[in-house]
């Protein structure tokens, strides 16, 4: 077979996908897009690619509309995290299908996103599909390290390409969850902002045979051990406010009822407690979030360090910037801690609404035992940048998986059920049929 039907066997082109390595830090997504870029041109569409460097270009093709919309965004990319010091069960660029499963580094973030995205894109040339707006499909590099040679470089560099574009879909959300007995389907709607904060703690140095009580190394200890055991203050943002309203009304009593108490903020954080670990997913859409990731002090045995930095993940809700963060640590860890910002990516701001119906009227019809819900992404995809034009991304990328096979996102044996590939692509092209609708 060629790839004149590709579009009919998207677990096949995941497969494919899946076999280039692009792996990031160096990314080398050259052949993977050189590959998708042949298969839209044989379709008859033209493209443009455009890259920071040669070997980690950006492809953008266009389907023509109507022009009764704007133009429609699908974005995603090609490259994927490391598989080092990784024990996996299948080679993970192999693309084996085993056990009804797709193996292999990016079957969920993003390849088989990608997979889904082209295959409707395809489709849609190969049956005349002339929808209400340009579909613009913008495949990029170097998502996992940041965006500088791709969705950043896009953004800053060719934002005419994007013009008129007010919706966008692209990845963190469309994945089946399971909260109180009930299958919910994410739309991601939000997500946090990147904030990365460096702690510095100092005290006396002196020789190691001599302990010096209160020093560095015990106010790092204080230090962990209050981020360990203490949350910052709790906040309820818009979004957060929408998933858990949404989750609240389909839950029975007393889950419906507990989930509801979440949006007072004098229960919030005992609730929270209450769910134990059920509460994972929950507690940092309704937190500013610091994660201790790096320590570095002391360079000898016998010499106690006189200085500490730790470096922290910090996550900002929506609508809050590096100053609340500095304030609310500072709230947390006292006066005595020097803090640093190390960085800050602004994100979205609140949602703009005006396609989550559709999409989840999509989805509810695709699995009538699914009840999509608005969701907070704790984590940061491309639609940040893209939001600096203006423009509101969903994560829809739907995906019926056992929520197990989440956690193997970044991890040893990411797979993809062969069923998902094709509900995915099915409901991605739905949504290029009636985008536009009156």
């Amino acid at each position: 077979m060629g790839n004149q039907d590709i579009y009919q066997r998207p677990v096949e082109l995941l497969q494919t996908l899946i076999r280039f390595d692009t792996t990031n830090p160096p990314g080398n997504e050259i052949e993977c897009i050189t590959y998708i870029r042949s298969l839209i041109e044989d379709a008859g569409l033209q493209t443009t690619v455009l890259a920071r460097d040669e070997n980690r270009p950006n492809l953008i093709a266009r389907l023509p509309g109507r022009g009764d919309a704007p133009p429609l965004l699908l974005q995603g990319h090609v490259d994927v995290v490391t598989t080092a010091d990784q024990a996996w069960d299948h080679p993970p660029f192999s693309g084996e299908i085993v056990d009804g499963m797709v193996w292999g580094r990016g079957a969920i973030d993003m390849k088989g996103g990608v997979a889904m995205m082209l295959s409707a894109f395809l489709r849609a040339r190969a049956e005349g599909l002339t929808p209400a707006g340009d579909i613009i499909l913008t495949l990029v590099s170097d998502e996992e390290a940041g965006g500088r040679y791709g969705a950043k470089y896009l953004v800053e560099n060719h934002a005419a390409l994007f013009e008129g574009v007010r919706y966008a879909i692209g990845e963190g959300g469309g994945v089946a969850l399971t909260l109180g007995g009930r299958k919910f389907y994410t739309i991601m709607v939000a997500e946090k902002q990147l904030c990365p904060v460096r702690v510095t703690v100092r005290g006396p140095a002196g020789h190691g045979s001599m302990p010096i009580q209160g020093g560095a190394m015990a106010k790092l200890a204080d230090v962990l051990h209050t981020l360990d055991r203490k949350r910052l203050p709790v906040h309820i943002t818009p979004a957060a406010r929408l998933m858990l309203e949404t989750v609240s009304r389909a839950l029975p009593f007393p889950d419906g009822l507990v989930l509801r108490g979440l949006l007072n903020p004098l229960l919030t954080d005992l609730i929270l407690d209450m769910l134990g670990s059920r509460a994972r997913l929950l507690n940092p859409t309704l937190h500013n979030t610091a994660s201790p990731t790096i320590v570095r002090g002391g360079n000898k045995i016998n010499v106690l360090p006189s200085e500490i930095t730790l470096d922290l993940d910090g996550r900002l809700l929506p609508g809050f910037g590096p100053d609340d963060m500095l304030r609310e640590l500072h709230g947390l860890l006292g006066d005595e801690v020097e803090l640093e910002i190390l960085g800050h990516d602004p994100g979205p701001p609140d949602p703009d609404m005006g396609l989550y119906d559709m999409l989840a009227d999509i989805l509810r019809e695709a699995d009538p035992e699914g009840t999509p819900m608005p969701f907070l992404l704790a984590g940061v995809t491309d639609a940040r940048f893209f939001a600096r034009l203006g423009i509101q991304t969903y994560g829809f990328l739907p995906m019926d998986i056992p929520g197990e096979l989440i956690n193997t996102v970044h991890a040893a044996n990411e797979r993809l059920p062969v069923e998902a590939v094709g509900f995915g692509a099915e409901a991605i092209y739905t949504l290029l049929q009636r985008y536009g609708a009156s």
